[in-house]
């Protein structure tokens, strides 16, 4: 029983993921692409951790975590992009 509940979570995991991509790739402004590519890592994240739960291994928590600070970062950087127009401010000598 826990076994189908878990496939049937991954499945809509599956398709949450799919409609995040539409929203990437259609999405009419920089900050709604910006809010579905975390999604998209969100969404990974629990994936990643149903398959750990179903295969009853620990092998996929390094890929959870690195997969957690790089949605991280990228939102991060993201964000400053859209508010500033550059991810790495550079001084200028005037």
């Amino acid at each position: 029983m826990i076994e189908k509940i878990l496939y049937v979570s991954l499945g809509f995991f599956m398709v949450a993921i799919a409609l995040s991509l539409y929203r990437v790739i259609k999405g009419p402004s920089l900050p709604d692409r910006a809010i579905a590519l975390d999604t998209i890592g969100v969404n990974l994240i629990s994936a990643i951790a149903i398959i750990s739960i179903v295969f009853q291994t620990k092998a996929f928590l390094e890929a959870i975590l690195i997969l957690g600070i790089l949605a991280f970062i990228g939102t991060i950087a993201f964000s400053k992009f859209i508010e500033r127009g550059v991810i790495i401010e550079r001084k200028s000598n005037d």
